[in-house]
């Protein structure tokens, strides 16, 4: 595979960033069935997949974006990041994974403060930083929720 190809799969989670219907969503989707399916609720495992997905998110972004275009659509590796950062501690239940997904979906795309500020960061930082800011504060509401409602299954 060739270096552009192999950024453009990865960069674009395995292509569901070409998705021409809401990409960022499409592009989420992955990651949050991996955390669901596969880490199950395991939060060390989960901090450093995040922690990963955040160091790869920057310099993924960075060398895709000349490859792609600047802050590309096709970039969603950064949702990726964000996804495993809203998940955080959130106790392990289908209920609770679904209201993180659609809490960090919903700040991601309206970028309440101070996402769209740290979105303007250069290269990959900015294209992860506002996702970051999404995930945190996607969990703070999944946190809220899942206190108040005390839902875990």
């Amino acid at each position: 595979m060739k270096k552009n190809a192999l950024i453009k799969f990865l960069a674009s989670g395995f292509y569901t960033g070409y998705s021409s219907l809401i990409p960022g969503t499409t592009g989420t989707v992955p990651a949050w069935l991996l955390a669901y399916f596969l880490l199950k609720g395991n939060m060390p495992t989960l901090g450093i997949v995040a922690a990963a997905m955040i160091a790869l998110s920057v310099f993924l972004a960075t060398v895709a974006e000349p490859v792609l275009g600047h802050d590309s659509k096709k970039i969603v590796v950064d949702e990726w990041a964000g996804m495993f950062i809203a998940l955080l501690f959130v106790p392990y239940s289908l209920t609770n994974y679904i209201i993180a997904f659609v809490a960090f979906r919903g700040f991601d795309a309206i970028k309440i403060f101070p996402a769209g500020i740290v979105e303007k960061l250069p290269g990959g930082w900015g294209v992860t930083a506002d996702d970051m800011v999404a995930g945190i504060q996607a969990n703070l509401l999944t946190q809220v929720t899942v206190y108040i409602t005390k839902t875990v299954g």
